[in-house]
């Protein structure tokens, strides 16, 4: 009885002592998002891209789209959006793994944030936590690289135009 008693204590203790551990453990990546990327996120994984119906991937700076059904992880988007401004495209941010399996319902759900044109972006911010981004004014503007989109070297409209690594 009073072993049973101590085995439950024991795994009572751990219980708790993993939740303070998450409770502490914050995940912050704010100089690894890029400069077109909206404001007002300390960590995220993706974004999802509404008017290209696409995402991007943080952590390894990748874009993910669809050609002919199957999804491509990319360092920049296909020509055919050599048009399409990061600095002005709205940005959802998901927190979730491999977020495109659910491609189907985030295209009808973020279909309202289509030629959405006004959310701010880091670039523009002049909140000092964002300075850590490469490329941000507020760091001297210390540019590192451009954002490639295929078939036109990373020098499209809106595509960064030499100002800043994506």
């Amino acid at each position: 009885m009073k072993k049973l008693f101590f085995l439950m204590l024991l795994g009572t203790l751990g219980l708790v002592s993993n939740r303070a551990t998450a409770q502490i453990n914050v995940n912050v990546n704010i100089g690894s998002q890029p400069l077109w990327g909206p404001v007002g996120y300390d960590h995220v994984d993706y974004y999802y891209l509404p008017d290209v119906e696409s995402y991007y991937y943080v952590p390894t700076r990748e874009f993910i789209y669809l050609s002919n059904g199957k999804w491509v992880f990319a360092s920049g988007l296909p020509s055919r959006y050599s048009g399409y401004n990061l600095y002005n495209g709205y940005k959802v941010v998901i927190n979730s793994p491999t977020p495109y399996r659910y491609f189907s319902d985030h295209k009808v759900k973020y279909k309202k944030y289509k030629s959405y044109h006004t959310q701010p972006v880091i670039r523009s911010s002049r909140n000092a936590k964002y300075y850590v981004v490469q490329g941000h004014p507020g760091n001297n503007g210390k540019a590192y690289g451009k954002v490639k989109v295929k078939g036109n070297n990373g020098n499209g409209k809106g595509h960064g135009n030499g100002k800043g690594k994506h």
